[in-house]
C-alpha cells in the first residue's frame, strides 16, 4: 500500500497513510496505527522509505519497486499497447499503399478503402484490447491473489495472519476496479496508435505526386517501423537492436506478404 500511495519525491503523512488504507479495508477495523509504524520501521530499516517526524517519502529503491509493482498490478505502462498499435497501423498502411500501387487505384476508391480499413483495424484493436485485457489481467489478478493469500498463511499469529489476509482480500478488490479504467485506456492508446501509424503515410502517398508519393510513404513506414518500434521494443525489452530489428522486419514482411497474396487471390 505504501509503495502504490506513494510515487517518487513525493511526501505523505503517516496518518493519511493510515486513512487510505482503511479506505481499502472498506468498513473493517483490519489495521492499526501500531501495524503501520511496524510496517514502516521495517521498510526504513529495508531502505525503501525516509521517515521524517509524521511524514513518509520513498527513496530510489523504493520508488522503483513502487513503480515495478504499480506497472504490475495496475498496468500504467503501455508497452504491448504501443508495440500493437505501431505494428498494426504500419502494416495496414504498407498493404494499402502497395495494393494501390500495384492495382493502380484512383485516389477517391484508394481514399475510401484505406481509411475504411484503417478504421476496421482500429476499432477491432479497441475492443480486443477492452475485452481481452479485462479478462486476461483479472485472470492474472486472481492467480497473484492466491499466491499472496498462500504466502501469508504461514504467519504464525492467528490475529496478525487474518489482518494480513483481509487487507490483500479488500485491496484486490480495489485493483479490479482500477483495471477496469487501466484497460479502457490500453484500448484507446492501442487504437488511436494504431489509425495514427497507419494514416501518416497513406495520407503522404495521396496527397503528394508520383514519384514522391510511394518513395515519402514507404521511407515514413521505414522509419516508423525501423527506427521508432525497433528502439522502443530493444528500450523495452533489453533486447540488442540488432536482434530486435530482425524479429520485426520478418514479422512485417511475413503479414504483408501473407496480406497481398490473401488479397490477390480474392
Amino acid at each position: 500500500m505504501v509503495l502504490l500511495s506513494l510515487s517518487k519525491g513525493a511526501k505523505l503523512g503517516k496518518v493519511q497513510l493510515k486513512r487510505r488504507i482503511d479506505k481499502v479495508c472498506s468498513r473493517y477495523a483490519c489495521i492499526e496505527m501500531s501495524d503501520v509504524e511496524k510496517a514502516l520501521e521495517e521498510m526504513v530499516s529495508e531502505g525503501l522509505v525516509h521517515s521524517h517526524d509524521e511524514t513518509i517519502q520513498l527513496t530510489e529503491q523504493g520508488a522503483g519497486l513502487g513503480n515495478e509493482w504499480r506497472s504490475l498490478l495496475l498496468k500504467k505502462e503501455p508497452i504491448i499497447e504501443v508495440v500493437a498499435g505501431i505494428a498494426d497501423g504500419s502494416i495496414t498502411g504498407l498493404v494499402v499503399i502497395l495494393s494501390a500501387f500495384m492495382a493502380g487505384l484512383a485516389i477517391g476508391a484508394t481514399t475510401f478503402a484505406a481509411f475504411l480499413t484503417l478504421a476496421a483495424v482500429s476499432i477491432t484493436n479497441f475492443s480486443s484490447f477492452f475485452l481481452g485485457g479485462i479478462t486476461e489481467d483479472l485472470a492474472d489478478m486472481m492467480t497473484l491473489q492466491s499466491l499472496m493469500s498462500y504466502s501469508l498463511s504461514d504467519i504464525p499469529d492467528t490475529n496478525e495472519r487474518n489482518k494480513s489476509l483481509m487487507l490483500v482480500s479488500q485491496l484486490f478488490k480495489v485493483l479490479h476496479k482500477e483495471i477496469s479504467r487501466s484497460n479502457i485506456y490500453a484500448a484507446a492508446i492501442c487504437s488511436s496508435t494504431t489509425f495514427l501509424a497507419g494514416s501518416v503515410p497513406i495520407v503522404a502517398y495521396l496527397t503528394l505526386p508520383e514519384p514522391l508519393d510511394i518513395i515519402l510513404s514507404l521511407g515514413i513506414v521505414a522509419l516508423v517501423v525501423g527506427v521508432f518500434l525497433v528502439r522502443y521494443r530493444s528500450e523495452r525489452t533489453k533486447v540488442h537492436w540488432k536482434i530486435t530489428l530482425f524479429e520485426t522486419v520478418i514479422i512485417v514482411i511475413i503479414a504483408v506478404v501473407a496480406s497481398l497474396l490473401l488479397g490477390g487471390s480474392v
